[in-house]
């Protein structure tokens, strides 16, 4: 987020945090433009100088996902990943290129699918065989749709047995994982898949996990993933061309963990694939990268308005907001740290400590504990930085809680990229 300081108020996009709390209400979700477009150029830019261009990025969309950003992916040359029905219908809406959609998951049901094909999806990450099978199907059910064609694209997601240092549940690379085949069994499952009429078999993917701040596990993976499809392509007779190798680069929550350099870490991933390409004599296949949090996690600020504020002597003072573990589970979920302030009172020294508590009817309705901030008092503005991943995404209603407003900022000026719920809208689908 570009955050600036003026007569001490905090200003994001230029726009004051305090106007933007009084005009759109808080909770409020504030998303910079400029930062999401930097890091988009950042990785499509490295690809280019280091790789020659010869691949896609893809914004993994699970990390923030609406039109506008589908359509700020578009405008910037990106391809995107979707993992579910919803998020691919999303795109559809804002009229995004279907050849330039990953579609993953590990449970896709049948109408997500179908909706793929449908809609010609460029790549369907299959997760397993029985999804393999369920693609059969869909294709023999419309034989005459894919008689001319080239087929529906698949890559087979494959688990390399490489980890990064990690929370554990955000680890997907290691062989105990719910996501894609075991290594051993890719070369039997590409043998089926040249089987079917309608399918072209692109290439492999795979994904490590989250939050991994050194280049050494992706290298790992990279180096893994070229050597099995080498032996893959000289076993079965195919010709596997792509390599997705999926996302996870570590994102810096708090200024205590050192940024990664995700320049250096794509250029060495790249200078893994060529020279593995090179051992092996193969040319370097078309490669895929899948960035989500580290495109848009900083571009986000939640501003929240301060209600009670409860001192209990001896033991810690609580800060209740307006909002919570609703539209930030994170804190509940892997006890993720973000630094924190007072719109209202930035340049002040922050000589408090707080529990941020939210309002939902749950005691482990927190946010952050163990908290420096300036002093507060009922109806100041805090602001919580770098929320722009994995809060609005994996918002819920519990408490029947109503979605906060996600509000675009450039230049000085804000709009609404997606508008606060209402208590009709809440209720709407109920019988």
């Amino acid at each position: 987020m570009s955050k600036q300081i003026k007569n001490n108020q905090l200003y994001l996009g230029g726009v004051s945090a305090l106007c933007l709390a009084k005009e759109y209400g808080t909770p409020l979700y504030v998303m910079d433009e400029e930062v999401i477009t930097d890091a988009m150029h950042l990785y499509t830019d490295t690809l280019k100088q280091g790789y020659g261009g010869h691949g896609l990025v893809c914004y993994a969309s699970k990390a923030f996902a609406c039109k506008e950003i589908f359509r700020l992916a578009k405008t910037h040359g990106l391809g995107i990943d979707v993992v579910s029905g919803g998020e691919l219908h999303t795109a559809l809406a804002a009229g995004f290129d279907m050849s330039k959609v990953c579609f993953h998951g590990s449970n896709k049901s049948t109408e997500e699918l179908k909706l793929a094909v449908k809609n010609k999806v460029g790549r369907i990450i299959v997760d397993n065989l029985d999804e393999l099978e369920n693609i059969k199907s869909i294709i023999n059910c419309n034989k005459s749709t894919y008689a001319e064609t080239s087929g529906i694209g698949i890559m087979l997601r494959i688990k390399p047995g490489v980890t990064g240092d990690t929370h554990s549940h955000i680890k997907t690379g290691q062989v105990d994982s719910k996501f894609g085949f075991c290594a051993d069994d890719a070369a039997a499952t590409v043998k089926a898949a040249l089987g079917i009429t309608g399918i072209n078999i692109l290439g492999l993917h795979c994904h490590i996990g989250s939050q991994i701040f050194e280049s050494k596990p992706f290298i790992s993976a990279a180096q893994i993933m070229i050597e099995l499809l080498c032996k893959i392509n000289k076993e079965t007779g195919a010709e596997l061309s792509e390599l997705h190798l999926g996302g996870g680069f570590g994102v810096s929550y708090t200024s205590d963990t050192a940024p990664m350099d995700f320049k250096a870490c794509l250029y060495n991933i790249f200078d893994a694939v060529k020279t593995t390409c090179t051992k092996n004599g193969v040319t370097p296949p078309f490669l895929i990268l899948e960035p989500g949090r580290s495109v848009v996690a900083a571009a986000g600020t939640t501003l929240y308005s301060v209600g009670n504020i409860k001192e209990i002597p001896s033991v810690r003072t609580y800060l209740s907001i307006d909002g919570g573990m609703c539209d930030n589970p994170r804190y509940i979920l892997y006890e993720a740290k973000y630094e924190m302030a007072l719109a209202n009172k930035i340049s002040q020294p922050k000589n408090k400590v707080y529990t941020i508590a939210g309002k939902c009817c749950e005691s482990g309705d927190l946010i952050g504990e163990n908290i420096p901030l300036q002093e507060a008092k009922k109806n100041d503005i805090l602001a919580v930085f770098n929320t722009g991943a994995y809060n609005f995404s994996m918002f819920s209603n519990y408490n029947r809680t109503l979605r906060p407003a996600v509000i675009m900022v450039k230049g000085g000026k804000s709009r609404i990229i997606v508008k606060r719920e209402t208590y009709a809208r809440l209720i709407e689908d109920d019988i």
